[in-house]
């Protein structure tokens, strides 16, 4: 036989709701936990965003090794044929794609030659954007990478890896 209990009786047995401050508490906890897990969710979302520029830039790598191969030179990968030194330029749109990610609709890197002569070549990925402050990404001919770690506008000792 089973017998409904009211709010009288219930508070009589010991039971009864939250408090105030345990509420305060279970949120305080809450915001703790958050102000630790943001900033390295923050952190694992720029460290994949790199990881996709980096794969851009040995796809880009890949379609200069191509163009050398049909003509003979690195000259006219970016459009004119003149020698390029240490002058941004986006590579000639029938060569490489000038952004990445190379799909989505977000681009977080512009794509750009920053080096070139006829048998070398020096590529960089330039962020933008929400990831404008983490350094560009560079890969040159001889397969030598690089990333600017303290987006100091230049590659330093210690910059010459593409790892943290």
């Amino acid at each position: 036989m089973s017998r409904s209990v009211s709010c009288m009786e219930r508070a009589s047995m010991g039971q009864r709701g939250f408090t105030l401050i345990e509420l305060m508490i279970v949120v305080a906890i809450i915001g703790i936990i958050a102000a630790i897990a943001y900033p390295s969710y923050q952190e694992q979302v720029k460290s994949t965003r790199r990881a996709d520029a980096q794969g851009a830039l040995m796809s880009f790598g890949n379609a200069m090794e191509r163009y050398y191969t049909q003509n003979g030179e690195y000259l006219g990968a970016a459009g004119d044929g003149s020698p390029i030194n240490s002058t941004l330029t986006a590579p000639d749109a029938s060569v490489f794609p000038d952004e990445a990610p190379l799909d989505g609709n977000t681009k977080f890197y512009d794509l750009r030659v920053y080096d070139l002569q006829s048998n070398s070549y020096v590529l960089r990925a330039q962020p933008k954007g929400a990831q404008a402050d983490d350094g560009f990404l560079q890969l040159s001919s001889t397969g030598a990478r690089a990333w600017d770690k303290n987006n100091a506008s230049g590659i330093e000792a210690g910059e010459d890896t593409w790892s943290k």
